[in-house]
């Protein structure tokens, strides 16, 4: 089922047509009845049943608003012109909305790729595009992009892990551009034969479920620890190595290879401490 522009008549002038032909049918019945003429009377009366009749088919539409026209159970077409318009009176019709609206979820708690049970939601953006589609396709659209929308966030939330635990690695936390292009794909995926277009998806929440929230951010904490740690030491070997070279290269000091590893000791305490070392001075020989 695809959308069908519909041509319509404007329905002032129609409006207009019908009042003066209902005074006019007015007149000629009260000429009739004080002729005591029957046939003109009647014809005036069904002349006005008629035009009040034809009035039944003007119906408005609203600006970023469509009105879908069905002939006993059959599809007509589509009206999007704005404002008090008319059709055959015999045509029922049904007004859906074209506007940009927005949808949220509620919290769902989902596993992630890694197993561990979180809480996530999103803010769909979307709009009807096919009012064909989203009337005669679907039986609620509304309700039905709801469902859509959780079923996807649902089925992404399990493909990718909740954080980045290596480099280059998508995660959820970290790469919220990559995981929104992916939760519209998804949803307009589900949307496809609605007659609706997915604007924009993104995350509105993102944590981990109570149960778990804890321990897992004792985790997070220690995965920076180690990743600070793992920063500190490769510089304090790389300015340990750069000492040593520059104390070669400049012949200040032979050491050999005892004293050697006794500063490269000496030297990674002072740098990988957490506090300020005492420094112990040595008046005498090193040897």
């Amino acid at each position: 089922m695809k959308e069908n522009n519909l041509n319509s008549l404007n329905g002032i002038a129609v409006l207009l047509v019908s009042l003066v032909g209902g005074l006019i049918g007015a007149y000629g019945f009260y000429i009739g009845a004080q002729a005591h003429d029957g046939f003109i009377a009647l014809t005036s009366v069904i002349a006005m049943a008629v035009l009040f009749f034809l009035m039944v088919g003007l119906y408005m539409v609203e600006p970023n608003q469509a009105a879908v026209l069905s002939l006993f159970g059959k599809y007509v077409g589509t009206v999007k012109e704005q404002g008090l318009r008319w059709n055959n009176p015999f045509y029922s019709k049904k007004k859906i909305s074209l506007r940009t609206r927005n949808f949220e979820s509620g919290k769902l708690k989902v596993n992630d790729l890694e197993g561990s049970p979180i809480e996530i939601a999103a803010i769909v953006v979307w709009s009807v595009v096919d009012s064909a589609e989203a009337v005669f396709n679907v039986d609620d659209y509304e309700s039905f992009v709801q469902i859509q929308s959780e079923s996807a966030l649902r089925a992404m939330a399990t493909s990718y892990p909740y954080d980045q635990h290596e480099d280059g690695k998508i995660s959820l936390r970290s790469h919220a551009g990559e995981i929104a292009k992916h939760l519209t794909e998804e949803i307009q995926e589900g949307l496809a034969d609605a007659g609706i277009r997915v604007i924009e998806a993104r995350i509105s929440h993102l944590a981990y479920a109570p149960e778990i929230a804890q321990a897992m951010l004792q985790r997070q904490q220690a995965s920076a620890i180690i990743a600070a740690r793992t920063r500190i030491v490769e510089g304090a070997v790389s300015m340990v190595e750069m000492a040593l070279g520059e104390l070669s290269k400049r012949n200040v000091v032979d050491l050999d290879p005892e004293r050697r590893a006794a500063m490269v000791s000496n030297l990674l305490v002072v740098l990988c401490g957490e506090r300020g070392t005492q420094p112990i001075v040595n008046a005498g020989s090193i040897y």
